[in-house]
């Protein structure tokens, strides 16, 4: 197994299966679940499984440029949030690249237009794959 990679308690990502070629993430070791802001959120079914589509605003506070994409609904769990309230959130599966590192994880879907992060990365992400030190910030840029 190869040494995990170092990296910020911020960094830039991208979700190439979902058309962003970067989004700022917030590297949250105290979420268990990765969760993407996302607004115009649908459903509909397909062969028997749930598309969802929705629209990405990968910059903090800009609602340009839209990514409009979509994915396979896999999961649905509650999620407690910042305010300690618990919400029912689709989950999707996806790719995310972090420097040179690629992998496939759980992530879900909600509003955080509020928040400073349009992304968090949370620890099931994170496993075997990240080591974060806290001092750091954008030590990676997502590679081609």
């Amino acid at each position: 197994m190869a040494k995990p990679l170092t990296i910020g308690w911020r960094e830039w990502v991208a979700l190439p299966e979902l058309g962003v070629e970067r989004v700022k993430a917030k590297i949250d070791t105290g979420a268990a679940t990765s969760a993407l802001h996302v607004s115009r959120l649908r459903s509909e079914a397909r062969d028997g499984r749930t598309w969802l589509e929705f629209d990405v605003h990968p910059i903090q506070r800009n609602v340009h440029p839209t990514v409009s994409t979509g994915g396979w609904l896999v999961d649905e769990r509650p999620v407690r949030n910042t305010g300690g309230t618990s919400e029912l959130r689709p989950v999707i599966a996806t790719a995310v690249r972090l420097g040179p590192t690629s992998f496939v994880t759980q992530i879900t879907l909600t509003s955080r237009d509020a928040m400073g992060f349009r992304m968090l990365l949370g620890r099931r992400a994170l496993r075997k794959l990240f080591v974060v030190d806290v001092a750091k910030s954008f030590v990676h840029e997502p590679e081609e």
